[in-house]
């Protein structure tokens, strides 16, 4: 007997309700936030207002440029080159040089990289590598600190506790262990170059520090991680794997330090003497570009004085503009925009 197939039950299930095409017909009729013909204005004036912003930015560098070229004009016609080369500095015989104040600027300047940048490298590689983690916040804003100090106030305390100490004690230390040199040569009166250049190590030591931990921090980990698997030690790996691929930004802090360092103004003229000459012992007065303008600008009676000053102050702001570009595309050239990450 063949099996006969069953026959299939059969349930009678409701069937799903067929929503009309009315339903199906989602009607998008609200109203827009924004109207167009109202939001349109304050864009149009909030895109124009940005515009003048920046413009007006470049603009008001290139006023001060021109400016700077046209109330120089009258001592470059009277000098020419020479004016920076010239050695005499007397205004009444409307005699004027400018070697002298460039030869203080550049010296003091150097020094004090000299002495800051071992310090700022060594603080930044400490906060970023080294440091406790809960020590870090805390150390940082007390490094950041010192950009905060007003120059006058660094200026004070360098005339009234830095420069007794330098006479006291460390001019007649150098004088004694390396006067041979000629550097350190000359009666210890505390101020003078080696004083100038202190105070400005002092006040660099924020800027090149903070600028060389941001460029430490976005080195990628994977780097130090490997150096460390190949068997080297921390200080291998700080050496070969962070500094070495961190040179050209920590380069860039350091000329952005040397920027601030040959603007500086208030501090050096408080402790560098005020000398217009030249001389080989740094324990001897100076005189730098910024000094000279804060001292003798109101001073300046002739025109072809006047002339002269305003010709140094657009030399330092040329010097200025071109340091600081140097060192924004060098620190550029590490960092590609970046932004900075804690190293773990």
């Amino acid at each position: 007997m063949s099996n006969q197939a069953l026959p299939r039950p059969r349930f009678n299930a409701p069937e799903p309700e067929r929503a009309s095409k009315a339903t199906l017909k989602i009607e998008s009729r609200t109203a827009p936030l924004l109207q167009g013909k109202v939001s349109e204005i304050p864009d149009a004036v909030f895109g124009w207002a940005m515009r003048l912003c920046g413009i007006a930015v470049v603009a008001l560098l290139g006023l001060i440029v021109y400016e700077l070229m046209v109330g120089s004009q009258l001592s470059w016609h009277a000098f020419g080159w020479k004016f920076f080369g010239g050695q005499d500095w007397n205004p009444v015989e409307e005699q004027f040089g400018a070697l002298p104040f460039i030869y203080g600027t550049l010296v003091s300047s150097l020094l004090s990289l000299v002495i800051a940048v071992p310090l700022s490298v060594g603080v930044s590689v400490f906060i970023t590598e080294m440091c406790p983690v809960a020590l870090r916040g805390p150390l940082s804003f007390t490094t950041e600190l010192l950009a905060a100090i007003p120059s006058v106030i660094y200026g004070l305390w360098a005339m009234f506790i830095m420069v007794p100490l330098l006479r006291t004690y460390v001019q007649p230390f150098l004088a004694k262990t390396l006067g041979w040199t000629g550097l350190f040569s000359g009666p210890p009166y505390g101020i003078g170059m080696l004083a100038a250049g202190v105070i400005l190590a002092i006040m660099i030591i924020p800027i090149i520090s903070s600028i060389t931990r941001e460029v430490l921090t976005v080195v990628p980990q994977h780097q130090r991680e490997a150096v460390l698997a190949l068997g080297a030690t921390r200080w291998e790996m700080i050496r070969m794997g962070v500094l070495r691929n961190a040179r050209a930004g920590i380069v860039g802090a350091v000329i952005l330090g040397l920027g601030r360092a040959l603007g500086e103004t208030m501090a050096v003229t408080m402790v560098i003497g005020n000398r217009a000459e030249i001389a080989k012992s740094l324990f001897a007065p100076g005189y730098t570009m910024a000094s000279v303008l804060a001292n003798e600008f109101s001073e300046a009676t002739g025109d072809v004085y006047l002339s002269a000053l305003i010709e140094i102050g657009l030399a330092l702001f040329l010097v200025t503009i071109v340091v600081n570009a140097m060192a924004r595309l060098l620190v550029w050239s590490v960092t590609r925009g970046q932004p900075t990450k804690g190293v773990a």
